[in-house]
């Protein structure tokens, strides 16, 4: 008890610069360089308590800052999602994540990337085939899951449709990946969907 005490003293007087020693009025400036009747004040209580008292004192701050450091190394190291990209390459997190853009009614933005990371690997004498599904599924006018793209966008694909490459999709598939980050995303991690991502990570 006696120990802990001083640990409180010592731990004010000698750490924080701003406050107070609490055994006199001496700042902790002061402290650093007492003058000769700061010195005979702030002496009295040190000079009272034996060595022994003094070596536990120690040892506790040093404890208490291990304590401290190892709490800070947890936070920082925890299971919680960053960034969309880090729970999108967690087979859980991508289900998740799923589950919680149906109950928004938004689950094609995640259906329509989904389609255009295949059709980046598809081998080419797949990809008219494959870019006509996914005009047709997310970006005609009567799609059956049609995504929030700007016209300009869409007159522009469609355009490609006769002879498409590798990173057709690429500029619609970042809109939509901003989409889902920016606006999905921060909600995703405060509902109970994001509660149980940060537990199957």
């Amino acid at each position: 008890m006696f120990s802990v005490y001083y640990f409180h003293y010592f731990h004010t007087c000698v750490e924080y610069s701003a406050v107070f020693c609490c055994w006199c009025s001496c700042s902790a400036a002061q402290l650093k360089h007492p003058s000769e009747e700061c010195q005979l004040t702030m002496c009295k209580g040190l000079s009272s308590l034996p060595s022994s008292c003094l070596e536990k004192a120690k040892e506790m701050r040093v404890k208490l800052s291990h304590l401290a450091e190892s709490h800070k190394h947890k936070i920082q190291d925890g299971k919680s999602p960053q960034d969309l990209e880090t729970l999108l390459n967690k087979k859980s997190g991508l289900q998740l994540f799923r589950g919680f853009l149906r109950s928004e009614f938004s689950e094609e933005n995640l259906e329509f990337w989904l389609a255009c990371e295949d059709y980046r690997v598809s081998p080419s004498n797949l990809q008219k085939m494959k870019a006509s599904s996914i005009y047709s599924q997310f970006l005609d006018p009567d799609a059956p899951q049609e995504v929030n793209l700007d016209a300009e966008t869409r007159e522009a694909l469609l355009s490609l449709m006769d002879s498409p490459c590798a990173d057709t999709f690429n500029k619609a598939q970042h809109r939509i990946y901003s989409l889902m980050a920016e606006d999905s995303f921060p909600r995703f991690l405060r509902s109970h969907h994001g509660v149980d991502a940060i537990k199957a990570l």
